[in-house]
């Protein structure tokens, strides 16, 4: 039978790793690294970076493939996913028949956790043949960012809600919360906000040596993230930021 591990990895830490993390790398016998193109050479390098440190097993083999380029649809955005997800599980798949065949452990080290905001465990289903799937759960950039700040996510009592920069840029501030996780935010989408109450947490680079943390009153920190947000863009060619605002009656 073949055994599909996504392991979430944390934020880029390697102290982030659980021990139940280390212990299903060193079960693999095949870890499958993805590689984005020199623009994001540094995630695939820090997943080479844990793999020499926790690896014990002189067994596990090592392979990095390239991934596939996303068709983006300003029409259909779902359209665009979908397609991408086929192409990526077309591509895990060929690599695991060529590196390890139908039988045996693959690992897939998953940035922060396989269960949110990640599509791994959708392409995961879309293989074939399909696989038995584990879940190794990790650090998210959510309590990556809310430890940076020493920051309590939820007030006493009241919900929080966790959105994407499209949806908020779309819909505007959602009903019935006071507090807003934002991740996958392309373009600092809280500027489209009125920031009149508004505190902001913000983070980039969460858990790795690059790390940015700033946070204050929106309308008096938005524009200092978002000249940081550029200026990190241009020196590291890729940027991965969250952020956390609260309403304040």
């Amino acid at each position: 039978m073949l055994t599909l591990s996504l392991i979430g990895i944390g934020c880029g830490d390697p102290e982030h790793l659980t021990l139940a993390a280390v212990r299903a790398i060193n079960a693999a016998d095949l870890v499958l690294i993805p590689r984005k193109g020199d623009v994001k050479s540094d995630l695939a390098e820090l997943r080479r970076t844990i793999c020499a440190q926790v690896l014990r097993n002189d067994r596990t083999r090592i392979a990095e493939f390239v991934i596939p380029v996303r068709e983006a649809y300003q029409e259909d955005y779902r359209k665009g996913v979908d397609e991408w997800h086929d192409a990526l599980a077309a591509t895990w798949s060929q690599e695991i028949a060529q590196h390890l065949g139908s039988e045996g452990r693959v690992a897939l080290l998953i940035w922060g956790d396989p269960s949110l905001y990640d599509s791994s465990l959708r392409i995961a289903r879309r293989l074939d043949p399909s696989p038995a799937i584990e879940v190794v759960p990790g650090i998210t950039s959510i309590q990556a960012l809310c430890a940076a700040h020493s920051l309590p996510l939820n007030d006493v009592g009241e919900p929080f809600l966790v959105t994407t920069g499209r949806r908020l840029c779309e819909g505007g501030w959602p009903h019935g919360t006071n507090t807003v996780v934002v991740m996958l935010d392309g373009g600092a989408a809280f500027q489209s906000l009125d920031p009149a109450g508004l505190h902001i947490w913000w983070g980039a680079y969460l858990g790795m040596r690059e790390e940015i943390t700033m946070s204050g009153a929106l309308a008096e920190v938005g524009p200092i993230i978002v000249a940081a947000r550029q200026r990190a863009r241009g020196r590291h060619g890729w940027i991965m930021d969250s952020y956390i605002l609260k309403r304040r009656s």
